[in-house]
């Protein structure tokens, strides 16, 4: 359960945009949609190291 605390003249959207925040830090929703599908293991690892190369891609093109 996430818990905002709102100080006294606090409006309500600044105290919904911070629980919004704090639910995406969370990884609620992510999580929730990667159980919708079973992925294998090995495909699973596959995107985990295109990610990791497309990053340092990135990377070495802010470096240059």
């Amino acid at each position: 359960m996430l818990i905002i605390p709102v100080k006294d003249g606090e409006s309500i959207e600044r105290a919904l945009k911070k629980y919004k925040r704090k639910f995406d830090k969370t990884g609620v929703v992510r999580q929730l949609r990667s159980r919708q599908q079973f992925t294998k293991p090995s495909v699973a690892k596959r995107q985990q190291l295109s990610r990791a190369i497309y990053k340092q891609s990135l990377l070495a093109q802010e470096e240059a």
